[in-house]
């Protein structure tokens, strides 16, 4: 069919609108990003819960939400409240780190929304992210834990969805792992100079060690934390969240998580074998496993590293993990930050 010009018109027009839109948005949640950065480095000590819960009723007013009551179900290098009054979950990036990941977050978010993925949307009608205090803020419709349990077939699923989906946000960063963590220990709370200089000193190592890989499968999209924390039993069946680490990578580290799960984690189930045979690729016979491992405990002993005072529940375990990891025993078990 033969358009006529001003159906031709009219179609440039929405085009160029939306590719506007879309520009705006993006440079106004990067400059947010940037206005954020600036502003936090100036509330030097990190978030303490007094602190986040001043955050908290300030994103909650300018959303015009009610923040009485709510529940703090996470803090480490993200806090994340459930507000009781509203089925809506707030989330507070806690460090450089966090906010430089927030637009990043914000367009994965809308992409699977756009194609109907399973994960948690961004809660609409407000401006996302919300700039509060010098901190960036996310606001989520809750989802319902109501659902069976998910197991790691249920991941798999998820995971080969998520590494099928066409048109990616156009600016998704390459995966830059190393960045990540030493942002972290750019702004570590009460770390000795000698576990700081050794967590340096692994950096380079495993950097080294990552450019040497010879990786087995295409690279892509990868969501850059797949394990089962980040996978919620929804009311219509398995949905995934946490899109911080989301970029362009190897989809080996998308394996890599649950893999370590099984071997590291103090976990009640084994739940990478039928991950592994889910998706069809058991990354822990790939000849590149261990770095990926190595890599993963280095991430898991420094994602708390800017909270590590203002939370003090985590210091015990934080200090399990890294005399383990600092011995390179790999038979001690882990159990998660509360």
């Amino acid at each position: 069919m033969t358009m006529t010009a001003d159906q031709a018109t009219d179609q440039a027009t929405d085009q160029a609108t939306d590719q506007a839109t879309d520009q705006a948005t993006d440079q106004a949640t990067d400059q947010a990003t940037d206005q954020a950065g600036d502003h936090a480095a100036d509330h030097a000590g990190g978030l303490t819960r007094d602190r986040l819960q001043s955050l908290l009723a300030s994103a909650c007013d300018r959303a015009g939400l009610a923040p009485g009551d709510a529940e703090l179900i996470k803090f480490t290098n993200n806090a994340v409240f459930r507000l009781r009054r509203a089925p809506v979950v707030v989330r507070i990036a806690g460090s450089s780190a966090a906010r430089s990941r927030v637009p990043t977050v914000v367009r994965v978010a809308r992409w699977l929304a756009d194609h109907d993925f399973p994960a948690v949307r961004l809660l609409p009608g407000c401006e996302q992210p919300l700039q509060v205090e010098g901190h960036l803020v996310t606001l989520w419709e809750h989802t319902p834990e109501v659902g069976p349990r998910p197991g790691g077939g249920d991941l798999a699923v998820l995971l080969r969805r998520l590494h099928r989906l066409p048109d990616p946000p156009v600016d998704l960063p390459e995966w830059a792992p190393m960045t990540e963590v030493r942002q972290r220990l750019d702004e570590p709370e009460d770390l000795s100079e000698g576990d700081h200089a050794f967590l340096l000193d692994e950096c380079d190592e495993v950097e080294e060690r990552l450019a040497a890989l010879d990786y087995a499968l295409p690279a892509g999209v990868i969501h850059g934390d797949v394990f089962m924390g980040n996978v919620i039993a929804g009311p219509k069946g398995p949905v995934l969240c946490d899109f911080d680490s989301t970029g362009i990578g190897p989809r080996e580290w998308d394996l890599a998580p649950v893999a370590v799960g099984r071997l590291r984690m103090d976990y009640p189930a084994d739940e990478h074998t039928s991950f592994a045979e889910g998706y069809g690729f058991d990354v822990t016979r790939w000849r590149g496993f261990p770095v990926l491992r190595r890599l993963r405990e280095l991430k898991l002993v420094t994602s708390v590293l800017p909270v590590l005072r203002s939370n003090p529940g985590i210091r015990s375990q934080w200090e399990h993990r890294m005399r383990s990891f600092k011995a390179r025993d790999q038979t001690v078990r882990w159990q998660p930050y509360r």
